[in-house]
């Protein structure tokens, strides 16, 4: 079934559309959530509420790239979720990813920054896209997916060193722009 035939059941309140949702993007959604919880009922109670946020959400919206909208709820479902039972205790992966890119974006904490967050959202997807293909995987690996740098490193065939090196001069770069575009 195709996505914008998906969405369309979702405006229409059609049921069907957490199945079909399910059946297309069930795995990617649960991939998602098990790279920055790495555990089994976590991951599938997130991807559940993803299911449970995209009906809520359309309408109003209506995603045009809906495999997109669905990680981009997944990925914050679940780091909501991690930061809720790792509150008393900082550690794993997703602490460390969360620290590296705080380097380059700080927290926005009023509600009047609502625009400039948009603005930011639409300078780091250019940004991301403007990199080259080993550069915006890497990123994207990483940053996205919160993949470790030694998995990372074993996926590309890189050394763990050149891995990180990578993603610093990424992070510097966008650290770079957003101060540049007056982000940062």
């Amino acid at each position: 079934m195709t996505d914008s035939k998906i969405v369309e059941m979702y405006w229409v309140r059609n049921e069907q559309a957490v199945t079909a949702t399910s059946e297309k993007y069930g795995t990617y959604c649960y991939t998602v959530a098990y790279g920055i919880l790495h555990n089994v009922e976590d991951s599938k109670e997130s991807v559940n509420d993803t299911y449970m946020s995209a009906w809520n959400s359309m309408p109003p919206h209506k995603p045009s790239v809906l495999k997109t909208f669905l990680g981009k709820i997944t990925r914050r479902i679940s780091i909501d979720r991690w930061r809720r039972k790792n509150a008393e205790k900082r550690g794993g992966e997703i602490a460390e990813v969360l620290d590296e890119l705080s380097e380059c974006i700080s927290p926005i904490v009023d509600p009047i920054a609502e625009m400039e967050k948009e603005m930011l959202d639409k300078t780091i997807n250019a940004f991301v896209k403007e990199l080259n293909d080993k550069e915006q995987r890497v990123f994207l690996c990483r940053y996205w997916y919160a993949k470790p740098v030694k998995e990372i490193a074993k996926l590309f065939g890189f050394s763990e060193s050149k891995v990180k090196v990578m993603l610093m001069r990424t992070r510097n770069k966008l650290k770079a722009r957003l101060e540049t575009e007056g982000l940062l």
